[in-house]
């Protein structure tokens, strides 16, 4: 496999699928992580390809315990008062390399896993159907036990729904289906999610204004390939959590967009925004993701 992998993406529908052929399994709020397991180290990545192996070096110590030649795709997240808590994840994907440090001591994190790239044994397998990959992640990983677990999945849609319905206060965002039959659709949006909020993710590449105070943001709303749109002005805390967010981010000089300049930068932060906010006008940005 060519590394960094282009991960599987999700289409937001209104309502859980019913019908045959379908599987499903609970969307946690936590950071999109792909975890490799080389000859002699872990690295892992974020949806956008950036390596944030020390950002998540507690889970990257855990992912010694895979055999070489073992790809993962999953969700990093921190367990706080007995629920998920996405805040803690972004705090520990935003901060310094030392900070980051200090909160893996105080909350170290755990991989939800629920899909297998690569395998020690038998190599790529993103063309195997999903069926069979759940089975080799889960003969793999079965035994490993926390912090790396395979997320629960289910054919019954019966299921499903008493997962969305009963785990929200768990940290549970929603369900994720897919097709029992297809193969691991890399860098495309094949599967389908189902989420408690009206609200949808755009990765963060820019900011309008200063740096310690934003104005506006440059999204990369849905498929990354898409056009760069502008968001409405940033409420002032929103736009003092997101400053902080990107004090680490690498900038890479000025772009254009909708008619206006942006500063261009490198980061993996990602916001939700309202969902269809953007088809008239420009984006409304509703918290970090």
């Amino acid at each position: 496999m060519e590394y960094p992998v282009k991960p599987a993406l999700a289409q937001a529908v209104p309502t859980i699928p019913d019908g045959p052929g379908w599987w499903y399994e609970p969307k946690a709020d936590g950071h999109r992580t792909i975890l490799r397991r080389t000859d002699e180290t872990v690295i892992l990545y974020a949806r956008s390809g950036r390596d944030v192996t020390s950002h998540w070096m507690d889970l990257a110590i855990a992912g010694m315990q895979l055999p070489p030649g073992t790809t993962l795709d999953g969700e990093a997240v921190i367990w706080k008062d007995e629920r998920i808590d996405f805040g803690a994840a972004q705090s520990r994907a935003a901060s310094s390399l030392t900070r980051a440090r200090a909160l893996a001591a105080q909350h170290p994190a755990s991989y939800l896993v629920w899909d297998v790239l690569e395998h020690p044994d038998r190599g790529q397998v993103t063309a195997l159907p999903y069926t069979q990959r759940r089975q080799l992640l889960v003969d793999l990983i079965g035994d490993l036990g926390p912090p790396i677990q395979a997320v629960p999945a289910t054919d019954d849609r019966n299921v499903a729904v008493a997962w969305y319905e009963g785990l929200q206060q768990q940290g549970i965002e929603g369900i994720v289906a897919k097709k029992a039959l297809a193969p691991y659709p890399l860098g495309r949006r094949a599967w389908l999610k189902v989420r408690h909020t009206d609200t949808e993710d755009a990765l963060v590449v820019g900011y309008l204004g200063p740096r310690r105070r934003p104005h506006r943001l440059a999204l990369a709303i849905g498929d990354e390939g898409g056009p760069i749109r502008l968001s409405a002005r940033l409420d002032p805390v929103l736009a003092s959590r997101i400053a902080d967010a990107l004090t680490a981010a690498e900038v890479l000089g000025e772009r254009r967009a909708e008619g206006e300049t942006y500063t261009r930068v490198d980061s993996d932060l990602t916001v939700e925004v309202l969902a269809g906010s953007g088809r008239h006008g420009t984006l409304t940005v509703t918290r970090m993701r």
